[in-house]
């Protein structure tokens, strides 16, 4: 199995709380992909997309796909950034309206072609990473470390025809060691082997945000729809997951009603809680400390 690599020294913020809360943390969903997590003093944002209902994003290859949505909040409305967390480098994850306006010095963590494009942009900060590598950031003493999970944005040859997209998994530890939650964040991935990895090396996963929707490209499906919403649910066995990036644009295929129709079926519906855009999902970091640790720098998962 692979190891885990933490690229280079943190990245040490400032405005760090005294004390920082470790015990309850905030998820607010913004709409598409795009979450604002806050905990340990920390405000995270993923996959930013502040386009408004009716306007188009660019996907390549001549095609379009227009929003049906608002998004819950503006970008001006949003607290103080410590990072953003990328998925992919598609415009329904990363706007032209963030192009232009997001803080340039703002630390991006993503996949590493996607990185490359938004230094050339002016966003010096962008930290690319490779599957099962690291950055790590520091805010007075908790530590925040996002590891890179295995991605694959469709099938075959489609796959190729894509932008690179990566997992996420987000893990916090203060001066007493682990303190929760350990968050995933899928990407606008499918099911595929290797996924399987994931759960041999976080068996204890708190909360996993899926990107669902259904998306197809020539036909051929490259974000989960609702069955492999559930199958990713049965694979990654977190304690809740909640489902993101399911009808904002025309391209998204596969309603959220499916999903949730598939999870009853499956007899899935006390580990999935659904937010609306603007709905905020509040947790506590109980019983985070014990938890085993990851796999460390260039230690072996057994």
């Amino acid at each position: 199995m692979a190891t885990t690599t933490t690229l280079g020294q943190p990245i040490v913020l400032s405005g760090a709380p005294d004390p920082a809360d470790l015990t309850t943390g905030t998820l607010c969903f913004i709409g598409t992909a795009t979450v604002l997590l806050r905990f340990a003093g920390f405000s995270i944002l993923t996959d930013p997309n502040f386009l408004h209902r009716g306007e188009r994003v660019r996907l390549g290859y001549g095609m379009l796909s227009t929003r049906r949505t608002n998004p819950a909040l503006e970008l001006h409305e949003l607290p103080p950034l410590d990072a953003v967390v990328l998925s992919h480098l598609h415009e329904d994850h990363f706007d032209r309206v963030v192009e232009r306006r997001l803080d340039p010095a703002l630390p991006i963590v993503t996949t590493r072609q996607a990185a490359v494009a938004l230094r050339k942009k002016g966003f010096a900060a962008a930290r690319g990473l490779s599957t099962w590598h690291a950055q790590s950031f520091v805010k007075g003493d908790v530590r925040l470390q996002i590891t890179a999970m295995p991605g694959k944005h469709g099938p075959g040859f489609v796959s190729a025809l894509l932008p690179p997209v990566m997992g996420s998994m987000l893990e916090f530890a203060g001066p007493r060691g682990h303190i929760g939650p350990r968050i995933y964040v899928s990407g606008d991935t499918l099911v595929y082997e290797q996924l399987r990895a994931i759960p041999d090396r976080y068996p204890e996963i708190d909360l996993a945000l899926l990107h669902l929707g259904g998306t197809r490209v020539a036909g051929l499906l490259v974000t989960m729809d609702a069955q492999q919403g559930v199958e990713a649910l049965r694979l990654l066995r977190p304690h809740r997951a909640i489902p993101v990036h399911y009808d904002d644009y025309t391209v998204f295929k596969s309603p959220l009603e499916d999903f949730q129709r598939a999870v009853v079926a499956a007899g899935l519906e006390s580990h999935v809680r659904y937010l609306g855009r603007g709905d905020t999902y509040s947790f506590e970091a109980t019983g985070a400390a014990t938890r085993p640790a990851s796999p460390a720098p260039g230690l072996v998962a057994r």
